[in-house]
């Protein structure tokens, strides 16, 4: 064999090995994944603490835990997180500005676990008293969209409250200084202010009217489209943590695993998990699809939330149909539908 000809066959064999390793970082990099995950005290946590999920998949998940929905969603807008955590609210502005975005799963009906808290002695009996208090709530979350939808109802002018923004750890803070007199939350922290607190309204009370808000599991959609064998294995992890809390609440003590498990992963007091887990509303795969959610409620209140968002500023066009952004694939493959 001439020089040539060795030079080129190691040249073919080095580009062949090369292009191999390419592939292989490649293939590397779709078996990994971060997950943005927030303090809301869901089954989840349960999935996150045993590790089922990272060995029935094989992918290294990277869980990092955000202050609010609209973190949240400004990470996954930057690219750092592709699987993450947000309300029916910073959702619903995030894809009204072009974000592409899937809503997969309704992690939780909220149901009575955001509430409006006004502090003892701060002379708030009723929303019509908010007017010139300090109200604090994270804004573009669902408590945010409630407390001014709820404002708008009871014909209390919103420019005539003084509503702060703030995350959950900093109206605990404010809270304990007696900076605030109200605030609309979610617990851990809202387990906290009712213990010197009367609740005025909630999430549950304010979607009777008409306005019901919920916590979803949403993905970048070209990354779930190229790892659909991770989501629907992911669906089928949150069905069984659902599906436990449903049929065994009561096994779900404070001195019981799953309740340490929430309590870890969200910084909350095991104390408090129980009684603010019962607060929330965990539908099962089939109620998932069901017209109430995946099927067609979702996007309305999706839709009903950006006409908000709009009023308010956040945003400045909707989108003509927001169900393009709500997904059932992966609930329908997990059912083998």
């Amino acid at each position: 064999m001439t020089a040539f000809k060795t030079h080129s066959l190691f040249r073919c064999m080095f580009l062949a090995l090369a292009s191999l390793a390419l592939a292989a970082n490649v293939f590397a990099q779709t078996r990994e994944v971060t997950f943005a995950h927030q303090d809301m005290l869901v089954p989840l946590r349960t999935v996150m603490e045993s590790g089922e999920l990272e060995k029935a998949t094989g992918y290294k998940i990277h869980w990092r835990m955000f202050g609010g929905g609209g973190d949240v969603i400004r990470a996954m807008a930057s690219g750092d997180v592709q699987i993450g955590e947000a309300g029916s609210s910073p959702f619903a502005a995030a894809v009204s500005q072009g974000q592409n975005l899937n809503l997969f799963w309704i992690l939780d009906d909220i149901a009575d676990a955001e509430a409006l808290v006004a502090r003892n002695g701060s002379g708030i009996a009723s929303v019509k008293d908010l007017k010139g208090k300090k109200v604090a709530t994270p804004f573009v979350s669902t408590a945010h969209y409630q407390l001014m939808v709820d404002l708008k109802l009871e014909g209390v002018d919103a420019k005539g409250v003084n509503v702060l923004n703030m995350r959950p750890p900093e109206i605990a803070a404010a809270w304990e200084r007696g900076d605030i007199d109200a605030a609309f939350i979610w617990d851990p922290v809202l387990s906290r202010i009712k213990a010197n607190g009367k609740t005025i309204a909630s999430s549950g009370s304010i979607g009777k009217k008409g306005y019901p808000t919920f916590d979803g599991l949403v993905v970048d959609a070209k990354w779930a489209r190229d790892n659909e064998g991770f989501m629907v294995a992911l669906v089928k992890a949150l069905a069984r943590a659902d599906e436990d809390y449903r049929s065994n609440a009561a096994r779900w003590t404070v001195d019981s695993p799953q309740v340490k498990a929430v309590a870890k992963w969200t910084k909350a007091d095991a104390r408090d998990v129980p009684a603010a887990m019962a607060l929330y509303k965990f539908p099962t795969m089939q109620e998932q699809l069901s017209a109430a959610w995946l099927g067609g409620g979702a996007a309305k209140a999706l839709a009903d939330t950006a006409v908000f968002l709009k009023e308010q500023g956040r945003v400045q066009e909707l989108k003509p149909s927001y169900g393009a952004y709500v997904n059932p694939t992966y609930v329908q493959k997990a059912l083998g539908k």
